[in-house]
């Protein structure tokens, strides 16, 4: 008997080729048969070690790495750090830029969870999900290209503020858009959500306990897929969130299909966020003037030398300490540690991502479960190896 259970026991690699691994990850499974005995994640594919760059640039030249970190999420990296950063500034930002901000975050939260959606029905076999998504997803794209000129990394919030205004075409493109996507969602909430196939291949799998998705750090739909009602922009509100009207989903079960159901409610979420922001915008700076980041356009202020105006620009003196900020992403917590020893750029910075943290439970979520379901499970957790390899 243990010479047949020996030729059963095999080890095999997922990865770290693209495709069901969502990134450059590579897996190593331990299989008895189709059983899962064990999976350890090989990570560092993808690392440019992005924390140590963050210690040779100023606060501001590192504002296009962050866009590097969740790459389909790059709006809701640029909101958590400079919301970092302002923290240790104690600076404030104007009301109609801290509307813009949620504007395009929850822009940015509804496009992340479709190519998840869509990435995620392609994995177990469904493709016509994938087009749905990827339609409306470029319809997002659309509307980050009018207001900053890109389509992917955008580097568009800046500390104390945002880069430029939003145009009346940008608002024209967002009402449209609140108009009509929720009956586009609905066609796709309509493909999978009752699907027998579907319901069987991520009911009961992958299931996680309330208190072991507390334990193992999780956070995001993940953690609130396992029944935590736990959300930063409710829990530890920050910018306007606590203004806004909105329900935060979060689903008992534990398992693939309540991850699932968790992100689908997101989105309509998002969507309710974004009218009432479209209803209560108002009119003024999209920029705090008084931020030690920001350029000036024409000349410095009366009574300063030209040559003290030029050091001014380029030796930003930040406040010493230390502080830490979380902001809730489409994955989870995003979090910046800084520490700051007064100069214009971090002495210290640590990046707390949540697909790091979810990657690494993979391994206790999928154990003792069949190989062919570690597919959905990795799906459903949503995480990039952009934020794992940092």
């Amino acid at each position: 008997m243990n010479s047949v259970e020996e030729t059963r026991r095999v080890e095999i690699n997922m990865g770290p080729q693209h495709p069901s691994t969502h990134g450059v990850g590579r897996f190593i499974l331990t299989l008895n048969g189709e059983i899962i005995e064990d999976v350890k994640p090989v990570c560092g594919y993808l690392h440019r070690g992005l924390e140590k760059l963050a210690e040779n640039m100023t606060y501001q030249q590192f504002m296009p790495i962050v866009d590097r970190l969740d790459y389909v999420a790059s709006m809701n990296n640029d909101l958590a750090y400079c919301l970092a950063v302002e923290k240790l500034l104690g600076m404030e930002v104007p009301e109609r830029a801290e509307y813009i901000r949620v504007i395009v975050a929850e822009l940015g939260r509804i496009a992340s969870h479709l190519i998840w959606l869509g990435t995620m029905a392609l994995d177990i076999g469904a493709l016509t999900p994938f087009f749905y998504t990827f339609r409306d997803r470029e319809t997002i794209y659309d509307m980050f290209e009018e207001i900053c000129g890109a389509r992917l990394m955008y580097n568009y919030v800046r500390i104390g503020g945002v880069a430029k205004d939003i145009t009346p075409k940008f608002m024209e493109m967002l009402k449209h858009f609140l108009d009509t996507f929720p009956r586009l969602m609905k066609e796709t909430d309509g493909l999978l959500t009752k699907n027998r196939i579907w319901m069987r291949r991520t009911k009961d799998v992958g299931v996680i306990s309330y208190d072991d998705a507390i334990n193992w750090g999780l956070s995001g739909p993940s953690l609130r897929g396992s029944g935590v009602n736990w959300d930063l922009r409710k829990n530890r509100p920050y910018g306007i969130y606590p203004s806004l009207e909105f329900d935060v989903p979060y689903f008992p079960e534990g398992d693939v299909y309540a991850r699932y159901l968790v992100r689908l409610e997101e989105i309509n979420q998002s969507v309710r966020i974004l009218r009432q922001c479209v209803e209560k915008i108002p009119a003024g700076e999209y920029m705090n003037p008084e931020s030690p980041f920001v350029r000036p356009m024409k000349k410095p202020k009366e009574g300063i030398a030209l040559k003290d105006f030029v050091l001014q620009i380029r030796g930003v003196k930040m406040p010493v300490g230390e502080i830490y900020f979380g902001a809730e992403n489409p994955k989870g917590e995003l979090g910046f540690y800084i520490v700051s020893d007064g100069a214009g750029k971090p002495y210290r910075m640590k990046i707390r991502t949540p697909s790091f943290v979810h990657v690494f439970a993979l391994p206790k979520i999928v154990k003792g479960g069949l190989v062919a379901d570690i597919v959905s499970v990795i799906s459903s957790l949503d995480f990039v190896f952009g934020e794992v390899d940092r």
